[in-house]
């Protein structure tokens, strides 16, 4: 084995506590290509973690190994990503046939701990998709399995990367207003990409630990990492009464509704080739149904949801997620000091969009771009001064310029300095998704609900130390 491979091999084992790898992990030469298997074939699945690696890095990586519990997916997916590797219904057959150097796991979030821990104790390391699991005790069992295994896990937490979160986090790293006291953080997803999540598998906590574990995991993790601090206490406050069992119609999905004319929501996935190809094909195989109806009774997750956070330096955080805004975008606010800090993302009466809400999720899951080049605005405004504008050049495709960065950071420039340490590691997915399961619980039972209750991890008021 040559000594670059080697160092990947043996160095990524050197994990500090919020960092995903080493700045050494990840340097390849030609003579030896990471190996790689994924299990899970979904969208997420063989397009970030699939196609886009083998256009982009095959040079340094190749495939070894494909796994899912659908085989008409798992033939679909070997052709859209462009491999020839092997392919498999049975994950432990593949660990054992192809011993790969890197697992990435973009199954079902409620399966990600058993794909994470047989890879651990397999003696791999394993990258996965957010959210890290779906409550504590699969987290516990995760944080267990990492620290007995001596290998380790990387999070693709993408958002911290783009260019307009970093920029936040630079400006906040500078103490531009100071120490941070509070911050508003709010998410608005429209009536495309809200009501998708409520269609799929996510619209059951079981599977998908609800919303506030799948979707605002993203949402949490950047708030842990521009306040460099960890969550102490949770109080939310949650419901479901747009979508669900209230409505009073429903059919069995889209395809053979009788309420095609009349639902505001008709989405026809007959017109979307690429989701015929690899679901309603397949559905035979395990009966996953794409396009199920939003107002089907199993429904069980929130569809409107607020929490306050408090956090171990004392910061509060007051959250809240829309799952039917008639926009898609964000709006934040830091409260320090010194000043205050105002961020917004895609909201249309800031600033004039050329595309249709309709179309703004599935551009940015294909990673093009949304409109021409442009720029984003975030205003700092010191206690008794004018506010001033700060510019940031726009990145639409693939989270804000997120996806290619994060890639490239792993796979590309592994020993580059990062100096805002956006490389995130089993810690990050642990803290992240904690604040989402403490959320359900509080709503579950009314009360506060303290992070170190849940595992053992002690929440530190600065990450640095």
């Amino acid at each position: 084995m040559d000594v670059t491979r080697r160092k990947f091999l043996t160095s990524i084992s050197m994990l500090a506590a919020y960092t995903a790898f080493p700045l050494s992990s990840f340097d390849f030469d030609n003579t030896k290509k990471l190996r790689i298997v994924l299990v899970g074939t979904g969208v997420r699945g063989i397009s970030f973690w699939g196609k886009r690696l083998v256009q982009e890095y095959s040079d340094i990586l190749e495939f070894v190994g494909l796994c899912d519990i659908n085989p008409g997916r798992l033939e679909y997916a070997k052709k859209f990503i462009g491999v020839n590797c092997p392919t498999f219904a049975n994950f432990d057959d593949m660990l054992k046939k192809t011993k790969p150097d890197l697992i990435i796991v973009t199954t079902k979030d409620s399966t990600h701990h058993h794909f994470i821990i047989k890879g651990l104790e397999s003696g791999y390391d394993v990258l996965t998709e957010k959210p890290l699991t779906t409550d504590e005790n699969k987290c516990q069992e995760i944080l267990n399995a990492e620290r007995k295994s001596g290998k380790n896990l990387i999070v693709g937490f993408n958002y911290r990367w783009s260019p307009y979160s970093t920029k936040i986090k630079e400006l906040l790293a500078n103490n531009t207003i100071g120490k941070i006291t509070s911050v508003d953080f709010h998410w608005y997803l429209n009536t495309y990409h809200g009501a998708s999540y409520f269609r799929r598998w996510h619209g059951q906590k079981e599977s998908g630990g609800s919303l506030w574990v799948h979707k605002a995991t993203h949402h949490f993790d950047l708030l842990n990492w521009w306040l460099n601090s960890d969550p102490v206490e949770v109080f939310a406050l949650g419901d479901l009464e747009h979508y669900g069992g209230k409505n009073p119609f429903r059919g069995k999905n889209c395809r053979s509704c009788d309420h095609k004319t009349t639902c505001n929501y008709y989405f026809d996935i007959t017109k979307d080739q690429h989701l015929m190809d690899l679901y309603v094909a397949n559905e035979k195989h395990d009966g996953y149904i794409r396009d199920n109806c939003l107002f089907r009774n199993e429904i069980d997750i929130y569809d409107k949801m607020s929490a306050q956070i408090k956090y171990a330096n004392n910061a509060t955080v007051n959250y809240s997620l829309t799952t039917y805004s008639p926009f898609e975008g964000w709006r934040l606010a830091f409260n320090g000091t010194e000043g205050r800090i105002e961020a917004s993302l895609d909201i249309p009466y800031d600033k004039k969009t050329k595309v249709d809400q309709a179309e703004m999720h599935a551009k940015e899951m294909e990673q093009s771009a949304l409109e021409e080049a442009d720029h984003e605005t975030i205003i700092v405004h010191k206690l008794w001064k004018d506010f001033e504008k700060v510019t940031i050049p726009t990145e639409k495709g693939g989270h804000g310029g997120g996806d290619q960065r994060l890639h490239d950071k792993i796979f590309r420039t592994a020993g580059t300095a990062d100096p805002f340490e956006r490389s995130a590691g089993s810690r990050d997915g642990a803290m992240s998704v904690l604040i989402g399961i403490a959320a359900r619980n509080s709503i579950e039972s009314g009360n506060p609900i303290k992070i170190a209750d849940l595992t053992d991890l002690t929440p530190m008021p600065n990450r640095d130390k």
